[in-house]
């Protein structure tokens, strides 16, 4: 069952910080979080666990 988002949360993007290419986009509460997210997720393009960093959806 699909749940609507509430007020505080934004969509975001995280962009990978070796080949600066924007890889995954998710949720973010911005109550709870207050800084940037930093997760180490797989890059398919440099085939390697990498740290991905929050960016803007444009």
């Amino acid at each position: 069952m699909a749940t609507k988002k509430g007020a505080g949360v934004e969509k975001i993007a995280l962009q990978c910080s070796e080949c600066k290419r924007k890889n995954y986009t998710t949720f973010k509460n911005k109550k709870n979080v207050q800084g940037k997210i930093e997760l180490s997720k797989y890059c398919k393009w440099e085939r390697k666990h990498t740290v991905h960093k929050e960016t803007k959806i444009k």
